[in-house]
């Protein structure tokens, strides 16, 4: 499965089988929560909830590409990211794109 930011796919006729998506919704933990609000003091990556949103964002592709493997999609272009809070403590990362099959 090709997956890409573009609208097309370099040497490859494209026929548009339609929009695809996957998404997750990532809870904080409770400790994590508050041993990374210390970081903030002192500034700094936030590692743990890079993390979570590095799985996150992983588990979103994973089952963007799984619905366009069930259409019979060769790849995904325009594959986008999108995130929001659901609420406080919950984020949702959703992965996005157009299935397409190579004429």
């Amino acid at each position: 499965m090709i997956l890409v930011n573009t609208e097309t796919i370099s040497g490859k006729e494209l026929e548009m089988l339609g929009l695809v998506k996957g998404s997750t919704i990532q809870s904080r933990n409770v400790g994590r929560d508050i041993t990374q609000s210390f970081k903030t003091l002192v500034g700094g990556e936030l590692k743990a909830y890079t993390d979570m949103m590095n799985e996150a964002r992983a588990l979103a592709t994973k089952r963007m590409v799984a619905e366009a493997e069930s259409l019979g999609a060769d790849g995904i272009v325009n594959v986008r990211y999108a995130s929001a809070a659901v609420m406080q403590g919950a984020a949702e990362v959703m992965a996005y794109g157009t299935a397409v099959k190579f004429k």
